[in-house]
């Protein structure tokens, strides 16, 4: 991955930035100042047996393409602005959450590695958007390692506690009243995050694990087994490299979550307009068989994804709190990737009835299709068969069968 080359900036100009952010559109054209917007990817591409995070951080460029370092936040002070991307209110909104609730229930995400600040991260994130406090003391956020201990965790890295910190931000966005249980892998190693999600799934009151992160499409069945957790909701992103699978979003008893573009727009009942966004990953599994529950519709002979999708292109991203500096950016940022999709629908199941019905997370949705927002335009690539890339009526790769349209698909 190329490293941009960070340029120093003063306390007053990270404020006009902060304000550049606000009056444009993530991909704009460059202001006055020279300055715009580009998606960096904030984790390397993996290597064999390891998986790569799949958040994508907006940046603000100069004119020579150099990234410009944002000043370290004031914590003793709200922010003076407005965060720029989407808050809670809006995802809520855009989604028809507003209204649901799930009673105190918990949900798990598994990273590599280890936020150091993630906890106060959090709650800045919680309180500048005003929902309720998630804290240690209280019981509703746990920090653990893969091994289970609150103490011995592993070492630090930049990048995936920007993920990290876009994880937990989500949740909190789509499932205020979640409970939240984080588990840090010692490595980004599928062994390593194999036996974090095993963690997660026996923690008591977990009821969806999200997995924002991806590799290869896989048949490893020893590391498979371990995201097939029934009477759970297990999520994981299709990743963000356009047409083509990847696991663990394509092993068996996995919901793999696509992505979108998501804009306001008066014009529309709705108020939203959703596209499938050009990064969103999908096609077919070459090893993993195909569950009962997805239909012909797929045209896949085995597993396909995605299932659902959510918000993902960071030109139409989420706000997001990290105090832990990497490659010049703290602070408040703009985020997408499906890193982004997968625990906001992994918050979305812990406050619907799926895991209560008998059936299977994936079964359920496939059940409810009308429960969803029908993604019908945009692509995310060129393909052999034209619904794995490109977006229409009833199912499709890039979205799955659509978008939440409050819980009753979940």
């Amino acid at each position: 991955m190329r490293r941009p080359v960070l340029a120093a900036v003063t306390s007053a100009a990270a404020l006009v930035l902060s304000s550049f952010a606000l009056a444009t559109s993530a991909g704009a054209a460059p202001s006055p100042t020279g300055l715009h917007h580009r998606n960096d990817h904030v984790c390397s591409s993996p290597a064999r047996g390891y998986a790569s995070c799949d958040a994508i951080r907006q940046d603000t460029v100069d004119a020579a393409g150099h990234l410009v370092a944002m000043a370290s936040p004031d914590r003793t002070r709200k922010p003076r602005v407005t965060p720029a991307g989407l808050g809670p209110t809006q995802l809520r909104d855009a989604y028809n959450l507003t209204a649901a609730s799930s009673g105190g229930k918990t949900v798990a995400i598994v990273d590599a590695y280890d936020a150091p600040n993630a906890a106060a991260d959090l709650n800045t994130y919680r309180s500048t958007f005003g929902l309720p406090p998630c804290t240690v003391a209280s019981g509703c956020f746990t920090k653990i390692s893969q091994t289970g201990s609150k103490t011995s965790l592993p070492r630090a890295n930049g990048g995936w506690a920007q993920e990290i910190s876009l994880d937990l931000d989500m949740v909190s966005a789509a499932c205020p009243d979640c409970k939240i249980l984080l588990v840090e892998a010692k490595s980004a190693s599928f062994s390593d995050l194999a036996t974090a999600v095993k963690k997660a799934a026996g923690w008591p009151g977990v009821v969806a694990i999200s997995n924002s992160y991806g590799g290869s499409d896989s048949g490893n069945t020893t590391i498979a087994k371990a995201y097939n957790q029934p009477g759970k909701a297990v999520t994981a992103s299709t990743g963000d490299s356009g047409y083509g699978a990847q696991s663990p979003a394509t092993f068996p008893g996995v919901v793999a979550v696509g992505g979108t573009s998501l804009t306001q727009n008066a014009n529309v009942a709705r108020g939203w307009t959703e596209s499938a966004w050009s990064g969103a990953g999908s096609g077919c599994s070459l090893y993993n068989a195909k569950p009962a529950y997805q239909t012909a519709a797929t045209k896949c002979a085995k597993k396909a994804d995605a299932d659902v999708a959510a918000v993902a292109d960071p030109n139409t991203g989420v706000a997001v709190y990290d105090s832990y500096a990497y490659q010049g950016y703290v602070g408040w940022m703009v985020f997408g990737g499906t890193s982004a999709s997968s625990p906001f629908i992994a918050g979305v199941y812990a406050q619907g009835t799926a895991l209560t019905s008998g059936s299977t997370a994936g079964a359920y949705t496939w059940n409810h299709p009308g429960a969803l927002f029908d993604v019908t335009s945009g692509s995310n690539g060129s393909c052999p068969t034209s619904v794995w890339c490109h977006a229409g009526t009833g199912w499709d790769g890039p979205t799955g069968l659509g978008t939440p349209n409050g819980t009753g698909a979940f």
